[in-house]
């Protein structure tokens, strides 16, 4: 009987995993984890660009604003394509009161106010206005995703 326990405890199991196998066959079932810092600099995201930087000359388009101001000197849009500098975006008279300037935009939406005679003013034909901090509207320019074409 002394020797049938030992048989018992000495035994090597037939079915199952045998320990050894499983030290030596075994795979981790997860990907390692790769730190952080490692992580960005190994496959790194590039960063979304907006339409109007990968294709730039696809979108930049001519726009032309107008207002009516019969008796006045001068006329100048600001908005934020020019930094809202009152000066910078001068219009030219065109005789009968009608005043006109032709900008390059990029589609994409704007804000912008005249300035007539030196006085900040809304453009009355905006289809859109929007509120300013300072207690009046300012008027909103889309300009829409230029479509152009072309055969090589």
């Amino acid at each position: 009987m002394k020797n049938s326990r030992v048989s018992r405890e000495n035994r090597i199991p037939t079915t199952g995993f045998e320990r050894v196998g499983l030290e030596t066959v075994e795979a981790p079932l997860k990907p390692k984890k790769i730190p952080e810092s490692a992580a960005g600099k190994v496959n790194p995201q590039p960063p979304i660009q907006p339409v109007s930087e990968r294709f730039p000359a696809l979108e930049e388009q001519e726009i032309i604003l107008t207002f009516f101001a019969p008796e006045v000197r001068e006329v100048n849009v600001a908005g934020n394509f020019n930094g809202w500098r009152p000066d910078a975006t001068p219009l030219k008279n065109t005789g009968a009161g009608e005043w006109v300037v032709r900008l390059m935009l990029r589609s994409g939406q704007y804000e912008y106010r005249f300035v007539v005679d030196g006085r900040w003013s809304e453009d009355p034909r905006a289809s859109q206005r929007v509120a300013n901090p300072y207690g009046d509207f300012n008027s909103v320019l889309l300009v829409p995703l230029a479509v152009r074409t072309s055969i090589l």
